[in-house]
């Protein structure tokens, strides 16, 4: 059942069981074979990978079984490090290289195939004497079992855990975190904080994903209630100063406005985007888009809030425009008749009022013998009764069929206009449409399955819906696309996604489109067909493992995590550190600490060791005597303040940047 995937064309490797403090990861998607990657290529670990026989469920079009196409990924991976030598994320730093062995002809990942995660397999695995395990199926059910079977061969184990579930895993964190410290009284406590991590793909994607169908193209991250705003902005006009935020934090690549260039990814060499540039390579980079730091603002802590959503059906849900307008109509006529009996008559204006409704529905006697104003008055009282009467029936039949139909989905209006049309009701689409929703833009959801994860939400919050096949023809005018602003394919087919880009882009030129692509180089030649075709249109392509994929790596190194941002194919990470044990930070400035394409420290934590909350990136509680305790970081840091053993750090890093700081961290972690 064992297999090896060697980087070159070596002779077979002999089999052996994995060494203690390996990485096991085990998952059947594209976001398991990512997360091998990463940990193996950009943090030098060794990585067992289990999968599932077969061919990926969730891609059933490609050929290649969910080994080969993990092989396949691995041997790309180890060419592209093999050209690259030391580069860290194309910027020529040289940060770190993956290990030795992948050029000397030692397995890359070591993968085998399993149907299940049972005791056996994950024993074969060396789950027993391994450092960390991540379990990143796409069945929450499937992660929850072998997580408590990973947590009794193995107490001292880190465990990463995916689930959609929110609630859930927070529950099952806390599960787990006792289960290991009853099994190992004395372990350390810094150890147990790190010893269960739940993350979510989905959660972790769907604010980048989101950010897509904005102008601006604006990410933010939490961090101890405070947000940070990275903004991607347009180069400067000539004449035109540049505002530098609080600090750049990436370059966009040169090709960025080229109609033929393309989306920069970590194969672009130096035309692609640039991380963490320093002042001289900022200054020397004219004409180049950039993604600065935004002023800071204080995030709204967990409160009483309003349902996105509620039971009751709002007066313009039941009845409609038409409706509404008519009974307007017919109230302006009798207050206009009451007024004109007020002005003829004499008469006061209660008694005036009263009249004309008992004209209005014919309860009062003929006005013989009375003046010709007050006998025309009753005319059009009762004529105006007559139209009151159609109404009520229209508005008793309209309410009854509201009622009706309040548990079935909306279809898009008719005046829509200015929204996002979404593709896609998996879990990332309705993670993407709850983001969507909270920034108040209108949005139409396009779903095959009436049974899809996010139908439910999508009727609970009175979203327009389309059912139906997106490649089919007049679905994607059924959502208005002519009038749409912004068009997200988030699908998890990859040749879907394409084929709704091209029509949407057929029938709507200038049509804003953000696609979900796995594949790097499939992405790349997208990306250039479609800017050379429309090169006035926005276009983005996004893959959810390649955004996702490093929050997880980081959470097996024991690390946290304060969110991931997307500059164009690569992703620049923020992360909590403690200055202790890092030689790179400790005992240096701020401005020493700074290395362009690895990494830059942002704040610092200025509450005390004893009171530091474990979780920068939880919201602090909400206070309903509004006394705001004020945030302990600190972001106008002084260049030439030095930082100590003791501080905590707010940092950006690149991906191969905060391996290279890891990495001596991990070799004395309590679980190795």
């Amino acid at each position: 059942m064992l297999g090896f995937v060697t980087p070159l064309p070596l002779p077979p490797q002999p089999q052996r069981p994995p060494s203690s403090g390996h990485m096991v990861i085990c998952g059947d998607d594209a976001l398991a074979r990512r997360l091998a990657v990463e940990l193996r290529y950009v943090y030098g670990e060794r990585v067992t990978l289990l999968l599932p026989p077969g061919r990926d469920a969730g891609r059933p079009e490609l050929p290649l079984t969910q080994r080969g196409r993990a092989a396949a990924l691995f041997g790309r991976m180890s060419s592209a490090m093999n050209r690259n030598g030391s580069t860290a994320d194309g910027t020529g730093s040289g940060a770190m290289t993956a290990d030795n062995d992948t050029n000397a002809g030692v397995e890359a990942v070591r993968i085998m195939e399993a149907p299940e995660p049972s005791d056996d397999v994950l024993e074969e695995a060396g789950v027993d004497r391994a450092a960390a395990l991540a379990l990143v199926y796409d069945d929450d059910e499937r992660n929850i079992r072998a997580a408590l079977t990973a947590r009794r061969l193995n107490p001292r184990l880190r465990l990463v855990i995916r689930l959609y579930n929110r609630k859930l895993g927070q529950h099952l964190e806390t599960l787990l975190d006792q289960a290991a410290a009853v099994s190992v009284p004395g372990l350390d406590p810094t150890a147990l904080d790190a010893s269960t991590t739940v993350l979510s793909d989905a959660d972790t994607a769907a604010p980048a994903l989101a950010a897509t169908a904005l102008t601006g193209s604006s990410k933010v991250i939490q961090a101890e209630g405070l947000l940070l705003r990275a903004a991607e902005r347009t180069p400067p006009r000539p004449g035109e100063t540049a505002d530098p935020g609080l600090c750049t934090l990436a370059l966009l690549s040169s090709t960025t406005h080229d109609p033929a260039g393309a989306e920069g990814s970590d194969s672009s060499g130096d035309e692609g985007p640039q991380l963490l540039p320093d002042e001289a390579s900022v200054a020397a980079a004219t004409g180049r888009g950039t993604v600065v730091l935004e002023a800071i603002s204080r995030a709204d802590p967990d409160r009483p809030a309003g349902r996105m959503g509620g039971r009751g059906a709002p007066l313009a849900q039941v009845f409609s425009r038409r409706l509404r307008w008519s009974a307007l109509g017919v109230g302006t006529a009798v207050v206009a008749l009451a007024v004109a009996s007020v002005l003829t008559t004499g008469d006061d204006a209660l008694h005036a009022a009263y009249l004309t409704l008992l004209d209005l529905f014919a309860m009062g006697d003929p006005a013989e013998g009375d003046r010709p104003a007050r006998q025309i008055i009753q005319l059009l009282s009762g004529l105006a009764g007559l139209m009151l009467l159609p109404l009520l029936v229209a508005a008793v039949l309209e309410a009854f069929g509201s009622l009706r139909t309040a548990s079935s989905l909306r279809r898009p209006p008719r005046g829509l206009s200015g929204h996002v049309v979404l593709l896609g009701l998996g879990k990332i689409g309705t993670r993407v449409l709850v983001h969507l929703r909270e920034l108040d833009i209108p949005v139409v959801v396009v779903e095959e399955d009436p049974e899809a994860r996010g139908i439910p939400l999508a009727r609970s919050l009175h979203v327009p819906t389309v059912l139906g096949d997106v490649t089919q023809e007049g679905v994607l005018e059924a959502a208005k696309i002519r009038r749409a602003h912004a068009l997200l394919a988030l699908t998890s087919i990859d040749t879907t996604n394409l084929e709704a880009a091209l029509y949407a882009r057929s029938v709507k030129p200038d049509l804003r489109v953000a696609l979900r692509l796995y594949d790097d180089e499939f992405a790349t030649a997208v990306y250039r067909t479609l800017r050379t075709a429309h090169p006035q249109a926005l276009t983005r392509s996004r893959s959810v493992s390649h955004l996702a994929a490093p929050s997880f790596a980081v959470a097996m190194m024991g690390r946290q995590i304060l969110g991931a941002v997307p500059v164009e194919r690569k992703v620049m990470l923020f992360a909590a550190l403690e200055v202790a044990g890092h030689p790179q930070l400790e005992d240096h400035t701020v401005e020493q600490a700074f290395r362009a394409g690895a990494w830059r420290v942002l704040a610092l934590d200025a509450t005390p060791p004893a009171d530091r909350n474990p979780d920068l990136a939880a919201v602090p509680p909400y206070d309903p005597e509004g006394t705001d305790q004020p945030s302990g970081l600190i972001w106008d840091l002084h260049p030439g303040y030095v930082l100590r053993a003791e501080d905590r750090v707010v940092i950006a890093a690149t991906r191969r940047g905060l391996a290279e700081l890891l990495r001596r961290r991990s070799s004395v972690s309590p679980h190795r």
